[in-house]
């Protein structure tokens, strides 16, 4: 990745719906946006790690333990929009947007991304995915697939069971993790772009890229993407950082 620079941008509004303030809830004696930090800041191919947030409470709270945040617009309609924002005042060739609830990060997906897509000739979008274990999340639309060509470029996303198994085969059903790498430029004309019609059916906005032709290119990695959706997540996460001695 020689002369390519990558900033991770981390996405944290206060109101969520289902958990309102949950970037400041605290986990394992520390909030919650300060675990994705600290676990972005492993990552050796990040130049900068910033939180793009639309509330006072949040940006205090990072720049008391030492990180960087900046204020954006507070009507942004999606995560994507917000960093958009952050990243039209900084230089830099990619863009890694890391969720704002995944205290598990995995440093090393965030490094080998960089390294991958940069090697992509005209890179403009890519995320990961990891092999599904179990039916259950097989078969769970909270949980979205995605089904890759052979040259490991999405070719959908769904909260459907695919693909189809009419023959059992070795196939295995791949997870979308929410974890997107832009390049600058298209993150920069990404909001500017209409809602599409099967981003729409299906709610999901990565959909928008390949409904306009656009490439996505996708690695697959072990990590499974644990995030905190509700309070009640917050044990299971706090075990998992107890058993990683994080």
């Amino acid at each position: 990745m020689s002369g390519v620079t990558a900033i991770g941008i981390i996405p944290a509004r206060y109101e969520a719906s289902r958990f309102p303030g949950k970037p400041l809830f605290p986990i394992a004696g520390k909030p919650l946006i300060q675990h994705v930090v600290d676990r972005c800041a492993l990552a050796e191919n990040l130049s900068d790690i910033i939180v793009a947030t639309d509330d006072m409470r949040i940006l205090e709270t990072v720049e008391g333990f030492g990180g960087k945040a900046i204020m954006t617009k507070p009507d942004h309609p999606t995560g994507t929009d917000r960093i958009a924002e952050v990243a039209a005042r900084v230089e830099c060739d990619l863009i890694v947007n890391v969720q704002g609830d995944e205290p598990l990060m995995d440093p090393k997906l965030i490094d080998r991304s960089v390294e991958t897509f940069s090697a992509i000739p005209d890179f403009k979008f890519g995320s990961a995915m990891t092999a599904i274990e179990n039916d259950e999340d097989v078969q769970n639309p909270n949980v979205v697939k995605v089904v890759v060509g052979r040259n490991n470029q999405a070719l959908y996303f769904t909260r459907f069971p695919v693909p189809y198994r009419r023959k059992r085969t070795l196939l295995p059903v791949y997870q979308h993790i929410g974890f997107y790498v832009y390049q600058k430029d298209f993150l920069l004309a990404y909001p500017a772009m209409e809602p599409t019609p099967l981003e729409q059916t299906e709610c999901l906005e990565q959909l928008r890229a390949l409904e306009n032709g656009i490439r996505i290119d996708m690695i697959e990695t072990d990590y499974t993407g644990i995030g905190v959706d509700a309070p009640e997540d917050v044990a299971r996460i706090e075990w998992e950082i107890s058993r990683m001695n994080m």
